[in-house]
């Protein structure tokens, strides 16, 4: 996103109210965030073609996006013309810096 970017504006989203005095706009809505989801997951599978999968999670932020894309990938998985073992684990760093 540039920083010329100016979003979207709040009053088109259903914001929670604990966030409404603290937010001035949307730059990007949870419908693209689930699109380009979706179409990670549809590259992942793609690029590792019948090889097994190793998910790893890293905690506690990352946790909503990886269940997400595991969502997705297991769709794909039982959908798709060819079924592709997935191992999952997490692990938690102490710290981010």
């Amino acid at each position: 996103i540039g920083d010329e970017e100016s979003g979207y504006n709040k009053n088109l989203f259903c914001i929670p109210k604990h966030y409404e005095e603290d937010l001035e706009r949307v730059f990007i809505p949870h419908g693209l965030i689930l699109d380009r989801t979706e179409r990670l997951a549809k590259d992942i599978m793609q690029d590792m073609g019948n090889h097994h999968i190793v998910a790893l999670c890293v905690l506690k932020g990352g946790y909503k996006f990886f269940a997400d894309l595991l969502d997705h990938i297991k769709a794909l998985n039982q959908n798709g013309d060819r079924s592709v073992p997935i191992t999952v684990d997490f692990i938690r760093i102490k710290s981010y810096s």
